[in-house]
């Protein structure tokens, strides 16, 4: 039998929580101090919890469909993945004078040698159409007195699960820039005491790349893989802002000669 009260209650012990939470921030000025501390390890508790629903609820919710992996791939991929930073939103969207080794999100991670930093990264949500992602992430940089800036995303342990010399590994980005700059996309792969390294440079003057990592070419230890990763590598990139509007891996055999 159907309850037809249950949204009712539900309603009401939601109100009644949320009155019980409103009542106690208005006291908290005035509260004694184990009182205090009792509920902010409630509510920190609660509020992982609410960070938890809301970021699956709107990755669910909202358009373009946030928490979307899907994307073109090889038709014979055994493997495809859109990074966290471009599929749902980040407890924390943005930094600015960003430190070197600084990450955003769990995956993305910036690297540089400036003495003083005017770097700002910042999650954006994207909205055309015809963006299949639902966020972009957004690199502005100002001065740039340092060597290098490269944007590292560490690819998931799937991605290197069953991984042989055999196999071509795929990245494909949309890319904004505000003024022409070079790019290059570096895979890493570690194995044993080992890093192979594949550097492939983005065509200029695109805004839908599409670069090819042939692994059969390597001195890959297959048995011996622990980690791999993706430097994107930005030459020259004083006052220039860059948009990355996706960012996604596909992995798949080469064709057998």
């Amino acid at each position: 039998m159907v309850n037809f009260r249950s949204g009712y209650l539900e309603g009401k012990l939601f109100a009644r929580a949320l009155q019980r939470w409103a009542v106690a921030a208005r006291k908290a000025a005035t509260a004694d101090p184990a009182t205090l501390r009792r509920q902010r390890s409630r509510a920190r508790l609660l509020r992982a919890e609410l960070n938890r629903l809301i970021h699956r609820a709107e990755d669910r919710l909202a358009l373009p469909a946030i928490g979307a992996s899907g994307f073109p791939k090889p038709h014979n991929a055994d493997w495809a993945w859109r990074p966290e930073l471009w599929r749902g939103p980040l407890a924390t969207p943005g930094l600015s004078s960003v430190a070197t080794k600084s990450k955003l999100g769990e995956e993305v991670t910036l690297f540089h040698d400036c003495a003083q930093s005017e770097l700002t990264l910042r999650q954006l949500r994207n909205l055309r159409e015809a963006d299949l992602a639902p966020f972009g992430l957004q690199l502005d940089v100002f001065k740039f007195d340092g060597s290098f800036l490269s944007l590292v995303v560490d690819l998931p342990p799937e991605a290197i699960t069953g991984l042989k010399r055999r196999h071509l590994i795929r990245m494909d980005t949309i890319v904004e820039l505000e003024h022409p700059l070079e790019i290059f996309a570096r895979l890493n792969i570690r194995h044993g005491p080992n890093t192979e390294q594949i550097v492939r440079e983005l065509p200029a003057g695109q805004e839908s790349i599409s670069v090819e990592f042939d692994l059969a070419y390597s001195k890959l230890n297959e048995k011996r893989i622990e980690a791999a990763w993706i430097d994107l590598i930005f030459e020259g990139p004083e006052m220039n802002q860059v948009v990355l509007r996706d960012l996604t891996f596909s992995r798949s055999p080469r064709a057998q000669i």
